[in-house]
């Protein structure tokens, strides 16, 4: 399931950290930062999936 996650975090940040811990504060920190850039995006979603 990690790796469907980490794909979806990859291509949607905001789905891969919504896959892992719902609605909450990292998700919608990962809506600011990929709309600030995708990048941060990514960097924060695949955290939040390998910290979980």
């Amino acid at each position: 399931m990690d790796l469907i996650r980490l794909i979806c975090a990859i291509f949607l940040p905001p789905l891969g950290v919504f896959l892992q811990v719902g609605i909450g504060p990292d998700f919608w920190i990962n809506i600011v930062l990929t709309l600030f850039g995708y990048i941060p995006g990514i960097i924060h979603a695949v955290w939040v999936i390998a910290k979980k």
